[in-house]
């Protein structure tokens, strides 16, 4: 599904609120004056509150498993917002809050 593509700039949390931000963004590729982000390329996970029974669970990485079939940077299929990831070590989602709205893909 097409969808907007996921930059540097763009606010992606994980479930509980931690802070996701991209390991290795595309160099060449920008969009809104930023590089864009592609799938395999993990983001880090910052600030995550999940202490479920009181035992610290947070959130360290998100892996991205699903990105655009069409538009790739440097061969790799970039993100978009509607891409999909989970966090290690517990599996949960993330939210992408905010992102550029003039570059679309699918």
């Amino acid at each position: 599904m097409p969808g907007y593509l996921l930059h540097v700039g763009a606010t992606v949390l994980c479930m509980h609120g931690g802070q996701a931000t991209p390991t290795s963004p595309s160099p060449r590729v920008r969009a809104g004056g930023q590089p864009v982000t592609t799938q395999p390329a993990p983001y880090a996970v910052a600030g995550c509150p999940f202490a479920p029974g009181g035992v610290p669970t947070p959130c360290v990485t998100a892996q991205w498993v699903t990105a655009a079939k069409r538009v790739r940077a440097g061969g790799m299929p970039v993100l978009l917002q509607d891409s999909q990831a989970v966090c290690a070590p517990n599996g949960t989602g993330v939210n992408i809050v905010m992102t550029q709205l003039r570059v679309k893909g699918s």
